[in-house]
C-alpha cells in the first residue's frame, strides 16, 4: 500500500467523501466506473487526508507527489525543497483559470459499510447503496491550497515532471493525465509504463484513473 499523504493545516476530522461538480446527487449506487480495472460495482470515497487531491475540477490533468518512508533525502531536496512534510500539487497553465473559478460540491458518506482499499492508502470501497450525511460546497480552490499549506504549482507541460516523479522514490498521484496537453515530441518515445493517465498505485503497479467525480 502506497505512504499516506502528510497532515495538512485545518485538515478537520477524519470523514469519507465524494467530490462532484454535480449539487443534485442524493443517493450514490454500486456501479462500474469507466475507469474501473474490475467489474464489481462499487461506492468509491475518498478520506479527509487525501481530499486535497480533489481540489481541482473532475477533468482537471494534474501531478501531486509527497514523501513516503522510502523517499531519499536527495528526493526531498530536489522535489519538495527540503521540507519532508511537504506536498505539491502540479497544473497545466492553461487549467489555472478553471481552478480559480471551480465550485465543487463534497458529499460526506456514512462509514459503515466501506472498507479501505488494499492498494491504495485513502481510497475506500462500498458494496451498498449509500445516502450522503451532508453536502458541504466549496470554492476559491487555489486559496484552499494557501490555507492548507500545500503548493499549487503551474507548468506547460506536465509530462517531463511526472516522468521524474514516478522514477523518484516519492509518494505520488496522478490522475486525468489523459487530459494533458500531448507529450513533447522530445519525449515521445520514452516508454509509456506507468507514466500514463493514472491515479496513484502502489510501486510497481501500472496507474489507473480512479476518479471519485465519476457519476455515481
Amino acid at each position: 500500500m502506497r505512504a499516506p499523504a502528510p497532515p495538512y493545516p485545518g485538515e478537520g476530522p477524519d470523514a469519507l467523501w465524494h467530490v462532484s461538480e454535480d449539487p443534485t446527487i442524493t443517493r450514490f449506487a454500486p456501479h462500474r466506473a469507466k475507469t474501473a480495472a474490475t467489474d464489481e460495482r462499487l461506492v468509491w470515497a475518498i478520506d479527509t487526508r487525501h481530499l486535497p487531491l480533489y481540489w481541482f475540477p473532475r477533468d482537471c490533468p494534474r501531478c501531486t507527489f509527497w514523501a513516503g518512508p522510502r523517499t531519499t533525502e536527495e528526493d526531498v531536496t530536489r522535489f519538495l525543497d527540503g521540507r519532508r512534510q511537504a506536498r505539491i500539487h502540479v497544473i497545466e497553465d492553461g487549467w489555472l483559470d478553471r481552478v480559480k473559478k471551480a465550485r465543487l460540491y463534497l458529499y460526506r458518506l456514512p462509514p459503515d459499510s466501506f472498507t479501505e482499499d488494499p492498494e491504495t492508502a485513502g481510497y475506500w470501497v462500498s458494496r451498498a447503496v449509500v445516502d450522503p450525511l451532508e453536502r458541504l460546497v466549496i470554492d476559491d480552490l487555489v486559496g484552499r491550497h494557501v490555507a492548507a499549506q500545500i503548493t499549487l504549482r503551474t507548468a506547460p507541460s506536465l509530462w517531463q515532471l511526472w516522468d521524474e516523479v514516478v522514477a523518484s522514490t516519492l509518494e505520488f498521484s496522478g490522475m486525468r493525465l489523459h487530459n494533458a496537453r500531448p507529450r513533447p515530441e522530445s519525449s515521445a518515445t520514452l516508454p509509456a509504463t506507468r507514466a500514463s493517465a493514472g491515479r496513484t498505485h502502489r510501486r510497481g503497479r501500472t496507474p489507473r484513473d480512479r476518479d471519485l467525480s465519476d457519476p455515481p
